[in-house]
C-alpha cells in the first residue's frame, strides 16, 4: 500500500515517528514535508497529500498537525477524498469501515505515540462496509 504522508511544524515530530513506523511495516511512504520543525502553514502541505490521493486511488494519506481540524478542513475540499480526524483507534476505525476515509488526520498535540501508531494500525487494516455506508458515502460530494 502506498501511503502519502505530510504534517505542519506541530505535527513534525510525530510525523517523522509516523514514518518510521510505516516503513519498518512495509508500507510504501511518500514524504510531502516539511522536513524541520520550522514553522509553516498547514494548508501548505495538506493539499500536496489530498491532491495526491484524489488523483490516485491506492494511495491513502496521513495528515498531522497540531489539532488535526486545519489538515482535516483542507484535505476535505477535495472532491474525492474523504479525511477522518482519530484520536483513538476505534475512530479510525470507523472512518474506514463506515465513511471509506482515505485520509487520517492526526492531532499532535492530543495524542501519544503509541495512540498514533494504533490508529495507523487500524486505520490501514480496516476495509470499508460498503452496504447501506455506501449509500451515504455517495451523498458526500458536493
Amino acid at each position: 500500500m502506498n501511503v502519502s504522508i505530510a504534517s505542519d511544524h506541530a505535527g513534525f515530530a510525530l510525523k517523522q515517528v509516523c514514518i518510521g513506523f510505516l516503513e519498518s511495516a512495509g508500507y510504501n511512504v511518500k514524504d510531502f514535508g516539511p522536513y524541520s520543525d520550522e514553522s509553516v502553514d498547514y494548508p501548505d502541505f495538506a493539499h500536496q497529500v489530498a491532491s495526491h490521493v484524489a488523483r490516485d486511488s491506492s494511495v491513502v494519506g496521513v495528515l498531522i498537525c497540531g489539532s488535526a481540524n486545519g489538515v482535516a478542513m483542507t484535505a476535505n475540499k477535495y472532491a474525492d477524498v474523504r479525511a477522518c480526524l482519530s484520536w483513538r483507534n476505534e475512530i479510525a476505525e470507523l472512518g474506514r469501515s463506515h465513511n471509506n476515509a482515505n485520509i487520517l488526520c492526526l492531532p499532535a498535540r492530543f495524542i501519544t505515540d503509541e495512540e498514533a501508531y494504533r490508529c495507523l494500525e487500524v486505520f490501514l487494516s480496516t476495509p470499508f462496509e460498503g452496504g447501506r455506508h455506501e449509500r451515504r458515502v455517495s451523498k458526500i460530494k458536493c
